[in-house]
Formats: C-alpha cells, structure tokens, sequence
C-alpha cells in the first residue's frame, strides 16, 4: 500500500478486516486529513471545536462511524455526500 503516506502496516490496523475494508478505512483517513490540511485548521483547533480525536481518526488507527464522519464533514464545510464523492479509490 506504497499509495498511503500513513505510518501505519495494513495488517495492524484492524487485522479482522479485509484488504478492501482497510484500504477504504485509510481512504477516508486520508481524505479528512486532506480536508483538515486544507482549511488550515489544526488537529488542535480541531479537537477544541469538534471534541474528537482527529489524529487517530486521520492515520487509520480509529473506526469511525457515519455519525461522527458526518459531524468531521460538517465542521470541515463539506457534505458527506461529496466527501464520498472525491474519496481516492
């Protein structure tokens, strides 16, 4: 997974999923943190107004579920539906 600048294995991060379940995981991992970069908020900043972790969440350490992935996609100004839109394959 040379594609992923994550300092991560893809077998240490949630070993009982698939290739294809962790290669999306890291996609939408990369792709908040692209968001975040971006709109040049810090994960500090982040973390002060959102109240979630953003660091674990954005190296593919942490399963997220849809309702916090939509509470990151609203506070970075874009709707879930596009966030999924431009999601790298």
């Amino acid at each position: 997974m040379g594609e992923y600048l994550l300092d991560v294995s893809e077998d240490l991060v949630y070993p009982e999923l698939g290739k294809q379940h962790r290669h999306l995981l890291l996609s939408i991992a990369l792709r908040i943190k692209e968001l975040r970069k971006n709109a040049g908020i810090t994960q500090e900043d982040f973390y002060l107004h959102t109240n979630i972790h953003i660091a674990r969440i954005e190296t593919g350490k942490q399963n997220i579920s849809v309702s916090t992935l939509q509470r990151i996609c609203g506070y970075l100004g874009v709707s879930i539906q596009d966030f999924f839109l431009q999601l790298k394959e």
